[in-house]
This record gives C-alpha cells, structure tokens and sequence, in this order.
C-alpha cells in the first residue's frame, strides 16, 4: 500500500480528533488572542478569511470583534463541522480546502488571517503569492507563526539520541520578510513574543505539539521512521530537565501584517 502524501496524512490527521483538537490547543487560542489584541482588524472589515480555521475559535473571535461573518477554511472538513457545532449562532461560512491552492476569485479578500497554521505549508513561498492574488488592492494579510527558537528544548532532547532533524526548521523574520517581499506584498511588520510553557511530562508536550504540528517533519526526505525506543531514550533525557514546574517548552512567536 502506497505512503500518504504529506497533505493527505494533515488531513487524516485532523479529521480523526476534531472532537478533542481543543482539549490541547492552549497555546493556539493564547496566541490568537494575542494575534488580535496586537493586529485587530481593520475597519471596515469587509470579506474576512480565517485560513486554517481549525475548530472555529479565531473564526468566532474574528466574528465578534467586528460583527462581521468570517469566510472558514480548513482542509479537514470534520474541523469545520466541528467548529459549526462549537459557534453555531457565529454567522460564520464554512470552505474545506487546501491552504496552498484556495478556490477562492482574484482580488475577493479583504483581510485574511491565519493563526499558527503555516507550520503545515509545503511552501510558504508560493503561498504567499496565491495569498496576495486573492487579496483586493490594499487587501491585508495578518497572521501568527512560529518563529526558528520554538522547541529548542525537543531539539536537545532529540540531539542526545541522533542527529536526524525531528523538528521542523521554522522560518526567521528575515525569511518570511523575504518571501513576502518576493510575493508583491507591501508594508511588512513583523513583532515577536518569546514565549514559556510548563507541561507536566514529555508525553504532555507531545501531545499537544501534535494538534499544531509544530514538530511534524517532512517525510519527503527518505528520513527513517523514528523507533519506539529512539523516542523513549528522547524521552528520558527531555525528563531529567523537569523542575518541581514540569518541563519547559519554549516557543518563539511571530506575528507578521502584510498588504497588497
């Protein structure tokens, strides 16, 4: 039986816990509060989309802060329905699709906003060129990502057992101003949050990181699977770091406004 792609084993993935993904999405509703708090949105709001909408809680943000109704993507669409039974009453519309190639007309956006979901891009680069077509003139790109120093502490761990990448290589500032750059789209602005969690054990942390997909890796590569007794030996030394706090996660946050 063939390998899923990476874009079908994203999908699988979410379509099998959309019922759990906000039991351990803390750190994603943190992050999109912080999202809007520093870059809300523009009025008027016009035609918004949420890309990676996920269970809906940016989408109703988005809804309630401007009363306007939202456009949702996802590219599970089990997340969608979740977040139509989470926020039934938000006015929000729902779009299953694929980030990477929107079915959406030239020029029909106002505002698109994306809250830690381009961790799962294949490539950003061509993204944000298909983002600024979909844009209107002066259309306004707003999103929150993770930034190079995320997990530093799972890298450690991980260097202790082989010297296999385990977590994905996140973008700097200066990279993702580039491709912006490169893209056509105009007055960049890119702030930075270090941030710190406490988990109470590795498996914790794991669990979480699975819903965002910030330590989801390529397979493209050739890279061997990890064995059960790599991840524990990982594990183990990820634990004898714990303080009387836990373990600690750190992630570094970037939110980045763009326009067309």
């Amino acid at each position: 039986m063939p390998m899923p792609s990476d874009k079908e084993w994203i999908r699988r993935s979410f379509a099998a816990t959309p019922e759990t993904y906000d039991h351990s999405a803390e750190l994603q509703r943190q992050v999109g509060g912080e999202l809007l708090r520093r870059f809300p949105l523009r009025s008027p709001a016009g035609l918004v989309l949420d890309l990676g909408a996920g269970t809906g809680f940016l989408g109703a943000r988005l809804a309630a802060s401007a009363a306007v109704e939202p456009l949702l993507m996802d590219i599970a669409l089990p997340m969608l329905l979740e977040s139509r039974r989470n926020h039934p009453d938000a006015g929000m519309h729902r779009v299953c699709a694929d980030a990477e190639r929107l079915p959406l007309k030239t020029a029909s956006i106002d505002q698109l906003y994306s809250n830690l979901a381009f961790q799962w891009l294949q490539a950003p680069e061509h993204a944000f060129v298909d983002f600024r077509r979909v844009l209107k003139p002066d259309g306004r790109l707003v999103f929150a990502t993770f930034g190079p120093d995320t997990l530093k502490e799972l890298k450690i761990a991980w260097a202790s057992v082989d010297d296999a990448v385990h977590v994905n290589r996140f973008l700097s500032a200066d990279e993702l101003v580039a491709h912006l750059q490169r893209a056509g789209l105009v007055s960049i602005r890119v702030q930075s949050m270090p941030l710190q969690r406490h988990y109470a054990s590795v498996k914790a942390l794991m669990q979480e990181l699975k819903g965002l997909g910030a330590h989801h890796v390529n397979q493209a590569g050739g890279r061997k699977p990890t064995t059960k007794s790599e991840l524990q030996r990982m594990m183990q030394h990820y634990a004898s770091q714990m303080s009387a706090h836990g373990i600690v996660a750190s992630y570094d946050i970037l939110f980045v406004e763009a326009c067309r």
